[in-house]
C-alpha cells in the first residue's frame, strides 16, 4: 500500500487546486460581465441590434478577456493539472450495428428528401423541406452537435454510404496537393452560399446538391472512399475537425467522454501545411459569412464597386484576401512564437501544434451565428417534416432581446478554451515553464485580434447583403 502523501506536497496539490478553481470563477465572472455588458451585440450573423455602450468599450472588455485568460492560465496552473485534465477518458461502449444502420439510412433518406421536394415541393422557401432541412437542421443544427456532442458524420454521411457500395480504382491521390483541395473547395462553398440564392429557390438548392453529389462519388470512386473523405472533401473534413472539440469521441470502435477541448491539444490529426490552413479557413469562413453583412463590408466596399469591380467578383475577391490575412498573421505569430521560446521547432511544426487550439475559436463562432437561427427556424423545420408536399403555414419563433447575450458568451467561451488549449500544448511541447509562456505571446496577441475582429462584427446591424 503507498504510504501518505508528504506534507509539503498534499499542501502544494491542494493550494493548486484551491488557485485554478478561484482563477475559473474570476474568469467566469469577467466572461459573465462581458456578456451583460453586450447583451444586445446579436450574433455574427442574422438580426443584430445596435449596441447600448461605445464600441470601443466593447473592444476593449472583449479583448481584456483573452488577455486574463491567458494570464490566468499561465500563472495558476501546473503540468500536472494540465495532464490529469486532457488525458481524463471515460469508456462508454460501443454503438450498436443497428444504431449505426438507422443513421446511415437516415442520411440516405435526407439526401432524397432533399433532392425531390427541392425539385417539386413548395416554392416557398420556409415551406420547402429541402431548404429548412439543409439550412437549419442540417448545416445549422447537426453542424452543433459534431462540437457539442460528437461527430457522427462518418456514420451519416450518405455520400460515403453510397460511395462504400460502388467500385473503386484506388487510383493514387497526389500527395503534394494534401489538403489544399479542401481548402479550396470550402472557399467554394461559402463564396456560393453568400453570392447565390440558395437559401431561396429550392429548385437551386437541389441543382447544387445534384452536382455536389456527382462530383463527390467520382472521387470517391477514383481515389477510393478513405482517401477522398479524409483528405479532400470539405463537409467532412468540418466535421471532423468540429469533432475535436466534442466531448465525446470514438477510439477503437467504442465511445469514449473526455473534457470539452481536450482533445485539441493533440495535432497528430494535422500532418501538411495544407491541414492547418484548413483550420485558418474554417475559423475565416464563419468570420467572413457575417463581416458582409454589416455596415462595415458595404462602407469598405462601395468605392470599389462604384469603380466598376463587378459585385460577383468583389466577393471571392475578399474572400480570398481575409484568408490570406488570417492565415498569415496565423503563420506570423508562430514564427514569432518559435523566436520568442528559441526553440528548436520548425515554423511549420509549431503552427501544426498550435492550429487545433483556433477550432475552438471556429466552434464559438458557430453557436453564435447559428443558434438563433435554429431556433428560430425550427416550428418551420417540423412543419415541413410533417407533411413534405403539403406544409402547414410556416412559422418563425421570435427570440427575446436578450437572446444576443448568449451568442456573445459561446464566442467569448470558445477564445478562452483556446486560449487554455493553447496553454497545454505549450507545455506539453517545451519543458521550461517561461519558455511554454512565451512561445504563446505572438499567438495570443492574434487571438485577441480575432476575437475583436469578431465583437466589431456584432457590434454593427445586421443588413443585406450588398450590390447582390
Amino acid at each position: 500500500m503507498n504510504g501518505p502523501a508528504p506534507p509539503g506536497r498534499l499542501s502544494r496539490a491542494v493550494r493548486t487546486r484551491r488557485v485554478a478553481l478561484a482563477a475559473l470563477a474570476a474568469l467566469t465572472a469577467l466572461v459573465a460581465l462581458v456578456g451583460t455588458a453586450l447583451a444586445h451585440g446579436g450574433s455574427l450573423g442574422g438580426t443584430r441590434q445596435n449596441l447600448s455602450v461605445p464600441r470601443w468599450l466593447v473592444l476593449l472588455t472583449g479583448g481584456g478577456a483573452v488577455g486574463a485568460s491567458f494570464l490566468l492560465a499561465s500563472f495558476v496552473t501546473d503540468r500536472d493539472l494540465i495532464r490529469a485534465i486532457h488525458d481524463e477518458r471515460r469508456g462508454l461502449g460501443s454503438p450498436t450495428r443497428a444504431l449505426v444502420l438507422a443513421g446511415r439510412v437516415v442520411g440516405v433518406l435526407g439526401l432524397l428528401a432533399v433532392l425531390a421536394v427541392g425539385y417539386v415541393g413548395p416554392r416557398d422557401p420556409l415551406a420547402n423541406l429541402g431548404v429548412v432541412l439543409v439550412w437549419a437542421g442540417w448545416w445549422a443544427g447537426y453542424t452543433m452537435t459534431t462540437y457539442l456532442v460528437g461527430n457522427t458524420w462518418p456514420v451519416v454521411n450518405p455520400w460515403r454510404t453510397i460511395a462504400s457500395v460502388l467500385p473503386s480504382l484506388d487510383r493514387p491521390y497526389p500527395e503534394r496537393l494534401g489538403a489544399w483541395p479542401s481548402v479550396g473547395f470550402l472557399l467554394v462553398f461559402v463564396w456560393v452560399e453568400v453570392v447565390s440564392p440558395l437559401a431561396d429557390d429550392p429548385t437551386l438548392l437541389a441543382d447544387v446538391v445534384l452536382v455536389y453529389t456527382v462530383g463527390t462519388l467520382v472521387g470517391a470512386v477514383v481515389f477510393g472512399a478513405e482517401t477522398w473523405f479524409e483528405t479532400v472533401d470539405p463537409i467532412s473534413r468540418v466535421f471532423a475537425a468540429y469533432g475535436q472539440v466534442a466531448p465525446l469521441s470514438s477510439e477503437a470502435g467504442r465511445i469514449r467522454a473526455r473534457w470539452p477541448g481536450a482533445a485539441l491539444s493533440d495535432a497528430d490529426w494535422l500532418i501538411h501545411r495544407g491541414d492547418v490552413a484548413f483550420v485558418v479557413a474554417l475559423l475565416w469562413v464563419t468570420t467572413y459569412d457575417g463581416f458582409v453583412a454589416t455596415p462595415a463590408w458595404r462602407t469598405l466596399a462601395t468605392p470599389l464597386y462604384d469603380a466598376g469591380v463587378p459585385a460577383h467578383l468583389l466577393y471571392p475577391l475578399a474572400l480570398v484576401v481575409g484568408f490570406g490575412l488570417f492565415y498569415g498573421a496565423y503563420r506570423l505569430a508562430a514564427r514569432y512564437g518559435r523566436r520568442y521560446a528559441d526553440s528548436l521547432l520548425t515554423t511549420d511544426e509549431l503552427a501544426r501544434q498550435f492550429a487545433p487550439s483556433l477550432l475552438a475559436i471556429a466552434a464559438g463562432y458557430h453557436v453564435a451565428h447559428y443558434l438563433g437561427y435554429f431556433l428560430s427556424l425550427s416550428p418551420s423545420l417540423v412543419g415541413a417534416l410533417t407533411n413534405p408536399l403539403s406544409p402547414p403555414q410556416p412559422l418563425v419563433a421570435v427570440l427575446p432581446t436578450w437572446f444576443g447575450g448568449v451568442g456573445l458568451a459561446f464566442v467569448l467561451l470558445g477564445h478562452v478554451l483556446a486560449i487554455w488549449v493553447a496553454h497545454a500544448t505549450a507545455f506539453d511541447l517545451f519543458p521550461g515553464r517561461l519558455q511554454a509562456i512565451r512561445s504563446q505571446y505572438p499567438l495570443t496577441a492574434v487571438m485577441i485580434a480575432y476575437t475583436m475582429t469578431s465583437l466589431l462584427i456584432v457590434s454593427q446591424p445586421s443588413i443585406e447583403v450588398p450590390f447582390l
